[in-house]
């Protein structure tokens, strides 16, 4: 069991359930009424509407020759994953630092800041001011944010600047000139 449920962690049971009795040529209604219940709380488990219960899982269990707790394990795992997509959700900086406006073009709300740093992170070195440049790299920190940018984009022509300024960076094979590099910095970043 330890070894199937590797494979299976983290999806929802009715998955499970509904393969197991596709594999064993069930239906699913037949199967509901043999074991004492509704057709329709099955159909909900199956296409994960709701969540399976212990005396549910047992009965199933026992019908199906399946080892005793499989189901409900996989619920626990399917429920720690949702938790997780959750906490993701919420790691996210100061918002309240950003102007809305920086991304006109995507629902602010709805920003996954993990899925989409790369994206987010030219935008703010692109267009964005002291206070949420800082804040970005508050949060992402230094070596994330040199790892994600654009430094090819020829249209950004803040980014370079502002590379300088507030990561006091530039790719060596990207100077053009070695007194580029002055005694407080580097001066200049030719792509």
């Amino acid at each position: 069991m330890k070894d199937q449920l590797e494979i299976l962690k983290g999806i929802h049971p009715g998955l499970f359930l509904s393969r197991e009795l596709r594999n064993r040529q069930l239906r699913s209604g037949a199967f509901a009424e043999s074991i004492g219940v509704h057709p329709q709380t099955l159909s909900a488990i199956i296409k994960g509407r709701r969540n399976m219960n212990i005396p549910l899982s047992l009965k199933i269990e026992r019908s199906l020759h399946l080892d005793e707790g499989l189901l409900m394990t996989l619920q626990v795992y399917y429920d720690i994953e949702l938790e997780k997509k959750k906490e993701a959700q919420s790691y996210h900086p100061d918002l309240s630092i950003y102007r809305k406006i920086l991304f006109w073009d995507t629902d602010f709300e709805k920003l996954d800041w993990n899925t989409n740093k790369r994206y987010i992170i030219n935008r703010i070195f692109e267009r964005g001011n002291e206070k949420e440049i800082l804040e970005t790299i508050r949060f992402y920190g230094r070596d994330t944010i040199l790892s994600l940018l654009d430094l090819n984009n020829k249209y950004a022509v803040n980014l370079k600047s502002n590379i300088q300024k507030y990561l006091n960076y530039a790719n060596k094979t990207q100077i053009s000139n070695s007194n580029a590099i002055s005694k407080k910095g580097i001066d200049t970043i030719n792509v």
